[in-house]
């Protein structure tokens, strides 16, 4: 049954959350995250292979140790949007956002109308019936986020063009894609290359100050875990060690690319929370 959005709360009140990205599909792997201290849990659906049954049951786990699930989705997948959603997930992780059209078609597939025209449908989300189907889509749309998952220079480069018309909760860096992207495939901390221009990241502008963070040293994970740790684990590969971890936070409802509060005004349909 749907629940109250802790993860969208929390960084409403200005707070920091932390979580991980679980490949495994595993329901035990995704309690003990729960049971570690983290506030939410990135399932994989694009790069691992779950039928619809076991990520159910993956959110359940999270339910049960009290996790906010996300699913990061196939790329332009709006059926899996609607499976994911209708299966309990409070989040959805867009990969590959290069345009707004890539966020325009999510909120069709993630929000019910008037902001989009996701599916109807009962099950678990209104509880089987315990929630009045008009009260269920009202808050369905106020709790459910959107998250774009920037990974090509094709997104940093439209960042302001993704995010200013509103309708994006997070955004999550995607180091190894983006360093493919930027000619350097996995060296994610390498510098600029000459004549590239300055490093992404810089180039947000001031408005959409950065929302979700990665760690990828161990040490620097470790230092993140002796902080009530909550991060986000990212892969392995040249210049990453395979501890990474991310934070989110944000005291305004806003959206961004790093580390900070940032982008869509409180109030603003499909702002984060």
């Amino acid at each position: 049954m749907l629940r109250p959005n802790e993860v969208r709360r929390k960084l409403g009140a200005g707070e920091e959350v932390y979580g991980l990205f679980s490949t495994l599909p595993e329901p035990t792997m995704v309690e003990m995250i729960g049971c570690a201290g983290y506030d939410f849990v990135i399932l994989d659906t694009e790069h691992t292979l779950v039928d619809p049954r076991r990520l159910e049951n993956l959110i359940r786990a999270a339910e049960t140790a009290g996790l906010t699930p996300f699913v990061r989705v196939p790329e332009a997948d709006p059926g899996a949007v609607l499976r994911a959603l209708d299966a309990g997930a409070m989040g959805i992780v867009v990969p590959h956002v290069r345009g707004r059209a890539d966020i325009d078609a999510t909120i069709r597939a993630a929000r019910y109308a008037p902001e989009g025209m996701r599916s109807l449908n009962g099950g678990r989300g209104p509880g089987f019936g315990r929630i009045d189907p008009a009260e269920y889509l009202r808050r369905a749309n106020a709790e459910i986020m959107v998250i774009a998952l920037l990974e090509d220079a094709e997104g940093i480069e439209a960042i302001d063009e993704i995010l200013s018309p509103g309708g994006v909760d997070l955004v999550l860096p995607g180091p190894g894609d983006l360093s493919q992207s930027y000619g350097v495939p996995w060296p994610v901390r390498h510098p600029p290359r000459p004549g590239s221009g300055p490093h992404p990241a810089r180039g947000l502008c001031p408005p959409h100050r950065p929302v979700l963070r990665h760690v990828h040293h161990a040490g620097a994970a470790r230092a993140v875990a002796r902080r009530r740790c909550h991060g986000v684990r990212r892969g392995r590969g040249p210049g990453s060690d395979g501890a990474g971890a991310a934070r989110a936070s944000g005291a305004h409802r806003r959206s961004g690319v790093t580390a900070t509060p940032s982008a869509v005004p409180a109030g603003a349909p499909g702002g984060n929370g």
